[in-house]
């Protein structure tokens, strides 16, 4: 555990800190966009921030300057499905440890458990890890042992960390590694962008439009919420299905989710919806909707950011994913993998259910991302033995 002076910058404590994930900007998924905001938040603030990832794409270079990030990237020589291989990434890790205050993995990932055992043994770096979700994998042989080895890896990164960072209690407690995160626990949810004052561009009709906003990818359950959809009578209601389908790791559902649309012109999948275009697209909704069907999905951070703004969610049964409405009481929970639930939460959908300007506020105060970069940064300068935040 580290045990160094602290620097300062302009009289300011400044912390070094490592962050090994293997999926980083450009790749965008829920996982990769935490790691970001975290990153790039604690070096808004001045601290020296360094993220080792893959070189998941050929044709980005091996090291840069992000928004003020260093990211080095490591070459890879195998992928399978989600993951890739990348040989010198664990050592690249360590390397850049033995400069540093605090390591921080974000799990699940293949070589977690090696970085934090290796980074533990052999630099004087706190290793925190984050873990965001149990992997989920189609089934199969070779998919079953592959959920096998990353559990093991989290198991061990947990189990070698001085803290272990999760979304929720609800979901860390139905985890199939439950066990490891119980001790060391900390609760600091995904950070959360502020959308507001968008321009509702993408709505068509005065009638009720639903949203989607995420991968199309099978662990968001997409094709249930069109099923749910699909049996509103309403002729002006629509469904904005918005998203990447193209580069994403694991494959797209996107053929079987327009098989499902069928020819019901009300639902439209729209693709992927530019940073600068998100505001717009949450400010054209009644109602977000995020029906995910398995664990993969341990937060939803989309669901937050559309009540932020003002607009309820509906959300699937699912341990953490239920999280933001339980703590907001701004939306409803349905039934995973539940079509009919799904159609009969659109149809009982009225906005005089809720207080939505006092509910999204409340939405802002737990998960705004100002918030979560204070408790991450509280907990970067707690091991790098520097005084928290709030007491400089």
């Amino acid at each position: 555990m580290a045990n160094r002076p602290f620097r300062e910058l302009n009289g300011v404590p400044v912390a070094s800190v490592v962050i090994a994930l293997n999926y980083y900007a450009p790749y965008v998924s829920g996982l990769t966009n935490v790691a970001r905001d975290e990153a790039e938040g604690l070096a808004a603030r001045g601290h020296l921030v360094t993220v080792v990832t893959s070189r998941h794409d050929d044709a980005l270079p091996l090291e840069e300057t992000l928004n003020g990030v260093r990211v080095v990237r490591c070459p890879v020589r195998l992928r399978f499905g989600k993951g890739v291989v990348a040989p010198s990434f664990v050592a690249t890790v360590v390397r850049e440890a033995r400069r540093a205050d605090v390591v921080n993995v974000h799990a699940p990932m293949l070589e977690a458990g090696a970085v934090a055992v290796r980074v533990r043994r052999a630099t004087g770096a706190a290793v925190v890890t984050t873990y965001h979700c149990d992997v989920s994998l189609p089934p199969g042989p070779v998919n079953a042992l592959q959920t096998r080895v990353i559990d093991a890896s989290s198991r061990s990164a947990a189990r070698n960390s001085d803290a272990v960072v999760v979304t929720s209690d609800d979901y860390a407690d139905h985890s199939r590694i439950a066990p490891a995160l119980r001790a060391r626990r900390v609760v600091i949810p995904p950070g959360c962008h502020d959308r507001r004052g968008g321009r509702p561009t993408y709505r068509e009709s005065s009638g009720l439009t639903v949203g989607f906003l995420g991968r199309i990818v099978e662990e968001k359950g997409i094709e249930y919420l069109v099923a749910g959809f699909s049996a509103l009578e309403d002729p002006d209601a629509r469904l904005l299905i918005a998203g990447d389908y193209g580069a994403v790791a694991g494959g797209s559902v996107v053929d079987r989710v327009r098989a499902a649309i069928g020819r019901d012109e009300r639902i439209k999948v729209l693709g992927f919806v530019p940073e600068d275009r998100m505001a717009d697209f949450y400010a054209s909704l009644d109602l977000f909707a995020l029906t995910s069907v398995n664990a993969f999905e341990a937060f939803g951070i989309v669901q937050v950011e559309a009540m932020m703004t003002g607009v309820p969610a509906i959300a699937s049964d699912l341990p953490g994913v239920r999280q933001p409405v339980r703590a907001t009481g701004f939306g409803r929970i349905v039934s995973v993998r539940d079509a009919r639930s799904i159609t009969n939460a659109l149809r009982e959908f009225e906005p005089s259910q809720f207080d939505a300007e006092a509910q999204a506020t409340k939405a802002r105060e737990l998960f705004g991302l100002d918030t979560v970069i204070d408790r991450y940064e509280d907990l970067v300068n707690r091991f790098a033995g520097q005084p928290s935040a709030g007491t400089r």
